[in-house]
């Protein structure tokens, strides 16, 4: 069954700077996607559309065989808001753009006091995600006093909360110790075998083969260049290279020239562009 389906989907912004053009892609339930491409490239773009947050200058994207339209999301589509909110979360890359309650048990409760759902199942759900995150001792903390990795944990748990078929991930390791990375490559395993769908976008490639089965690349034309086998995408060194992925280091040991390739990881990458 697929989950989503853009058919030659383009997006401007301010109705003249490209973001994504003519973009089609399909993809299933239960897979786990890797969205490739340099700072700038449509990945946050692409997610942001699958979100339903933003809707595209042209071209049709579809979410469980219906297409997502302002008007459907916002209150002509009957049951289907809510039903598309329930089974959709998004996960920004800058933890804060999703923090804004009191405390972080008020956070963690927000989505689902949205929804259809009971008091009494919505405590659970709170109690459930904390427990498995492990920040119970974080519950009655404003979360502007929080650490970049607890504020990251604590954005999980409020879209966990709603308990989504569909995970969407933008840049997920960005700004993350490498022990709190290790956790979340650890935790998206665990959510992987429950079956969910797991759409990452990111230019660390570093997590990508073993969080991801199939690669999808963008190049910063912001088109869709490659659509395979992540193994296969991450041993094409130059397809890397020409989306700006990785790049060719040179240096000198006496006579010999050496050239290495380097990815552009957030620590590689002292130059970074906030991406649209």
């Amino acid at each position: 069954m697929s989950i989503f389906e853009l058919k030659n989907v383009n997006y401007l912004y301010l109705n003249k700077l490209p973001a994504l053009n003519d973009i089609n892609l399909t993809i299933e339930q239960g897979e786990q996607v890797a969205i490739l491409g340099a700072n700038g490239s449509g990945k946050s773009t692409l997610l942001k559309l699958l979100d339903g947050l933003i809707f595209p200058s042209s071209g049709i994207v579809k979410a469980f065989g219906k297409i997502l339209t302002e008007n459907i999301l916002d209150g002509e589509g009957g049951d289907f808001p809510q039903f598309f909110r329930k089974k959709v979360g998004l996960i920004f890359q800058n933890s804060e753009a999703q923090l804004f309650c009191p405390t972080v048990t008020d956070e963690i409760k927000f989505g689902p006091l949205q929804l259809d759902i009971s008091k009494t199942e919505i405590e659970q759900r709170v109690h459930d995600v904390m427990e498995m995150l492990n920040i119970e001792n974080l519950k009655e903390r404003a979360p502007y006093t929080l650490s970049g990795g607890e504020k990251k944990k604590v954005v999980i748990a409020s879209v966990l909360s709603l308990n989504p078929d569909v995970l969407l991930l933008d840049e997920p390791t960005n700004g993350l110790d490498p022990r709190t990375q290790r956790w979340l490559v650890e935790l998206l395993l665990e959510l992987r075998k429950s079956g969910k769908t797991i759409i990452i976008a990111t230019h660390d490639l570093d997590i990508v083969e073993e969080l991801s089965k199939r690669a999808v690349v963008f190049s910063e034309g912001h088109r869709i260049v490659a659509d395979g086998e992540t193994h296969v995408i991450l041993n094409d060194t130059g397809l890397l290279m020409k989306v700006n992925l990785i790049h060719e280091h040179h240096h000198r040991h006496k006579e010999i020239l050496h050239k290495h390739n380097h990815a552009h990881t957030s620590e590689h990458d002292h130059n970074h562009v906030s991406e649209i």
